[in-house]
């Protein structure tokens, strides 16, 4: 179990193991199976998201058998709709538990966002305002989805393009208050937090230093789209198909300095490199880890 987390979690377990901290996981993508399982990289562990798995067998099920029996599985949630307003799927969620007890991923995530409504489903991760009404909404979906899967789960920060006038909280108020009443974790996605920053002209490093940094139970990084608006001003896409940039290193060099080691996973999820370019990004992120660790800084400062 990871203790890491508020005393409310405790009463459900996270899964079967750990994941490792000193060295980071990578995307599952099934045209990587024969390099992976050559062991020719330095990948320790990897994740995989829920809703490409949910069939019953199949090829792509049996690789999936194959890299669990090698390597600890994160499985990454897109869409239980946990920020939506309507109740959750529970014909979805029921299929999310049936992947979930048979893969025993070491941790089960998903976003901070909203993809369907009155029976219409969306192609987006949407941002929801950050208000009381809309935290007790998130509130119950996520105490409805540990109890279904008998676990707590890790909730991502997610990437916006867009505020609400009728903000209540910051998003990182929003999110101690999410993990405080519900008793789940954080997945910190950096990437998405300095894609925020940049797009709402704010401080990523604020927004970080100001979350339950002990409620971190995994980090995300990954690669993202420069463009413009229509007034000129910079705009970043999370594209998840480019290196990670060296602010997003910077602000992850900056967290587990003041953590130590967390479990970091290299996304990148479209215009797939060549094996052995994904590999490079794990071993910048096995360097970093490897530092954070050697200079023994496990408290969190106040």
């Amino acid at each position: 179990m990871n203790t890491r987390f508020s005393s409310r979690s405790r009463s459900r377990h996270f899964g079967a193991s750990v994941l490792p901290t000193d060295v980071a996981g990578a995307s599952y993508k099934p045209c990587y199976i024969d390099e992976i399982l050559a062991g020719k990289h330095s990948m320790g562990w990897f994740e995989v998201h829920a809703e490409n798995y949910m069939m019953d067998g199949g090829p792509v099920r049996d690789q999936l058998e194959q890299l669990r029996q090698h390597f600890p599985i994160s499985c990454h949630g897109v869409g239980l709709s946990i920020g939506s307003i309507d109740p959750l799927d529970q014909i979805h969620l029921n299929r999310i538990k049936a992947l979930v007890e048979w893969l025993e991923p070491v941790i089960f995530s998903e976003h901070l966002a909203w993809s369907s409504h009155g029976g219409h489903f969306f192609n987006d991760l949407l941002p929801l305002p950050y208000n009381r009404s809309t935290l007790r909404q998130v509130v119950q979906h996520i105490d409805q989805i540990q109890d279904n899967l008998n676990r707590s789960i890790l909730l991502e920060n997610p990437s916006t393009y867009l505020q609400f006038h009728d903000q209540e909280m910051t998003e990182s108020q929003f999110l101690s208050e999410v993990v405080q009443q519900a008793g789940c974790g954080l997945l910190l996605d950096i990437n998405n937090a300095y894609i925020n920053a940049v797009n709402h002209n704010s401080s990523a490093r604020n927004f970080i230093n100001a979350l339950p940094l002990d409620a971190v139970g995994e980090i995300h990084l990954s690669g993202h789209f420069k463009d413009n608006d229509k007034q000129g001003a910079p705009l970043l896409i999370d594209s998840h198909n480019q290196p990670v940039s060296p602010q997003v290193w910077t602000l992850f060099e900056d967290v587990i300095d003041r953590t130590g080691p967390i479990s970091t996973l290299i996304e990148w999820d479209d215009d797939l490199p060549a094996f052995e370019e994904l590999a490079n990004e794990v071993m910048k992120a096995n360097s970093r880890l490897s530092e954070s660790n050697d200079r023994d800084k496990y408290h969190v400062a106040v």
